[in-house]
């Protein structure tokens, strides 16, 4: 199966997800809900390498090198 088919399944389940958690839960849920989602998904692109820490680790510090 290709992965690219389930992006927008994906995409749907959590926007899904958001809206009940403002929906019955407030801003606090929803803010939560979201900072816990991004989270996932850097872990989800890390574990298959489409995400690579080291390069954006060290561009975020040298950027404060350079400030």
């Amino acid at each position: 199966m290709d992965a690219r088919i389930a992006w927008p399944a994906i995409g749907l389940a959590f926007g899904t997800a958001l809206g009940f958690a403002g929906a019955f839960g407030g801003f606090g849920a929803f803010a939560i809900v979201l900072v816990i989602g991004v989270l996932g998904l850097l872990v989800g692109l890390a574990a298959t390498g489409d995400l690579d820490l080291v390069g954006l680790f060290s561009s975020i510090g040298a950027r404060k090198g350079r400030s």
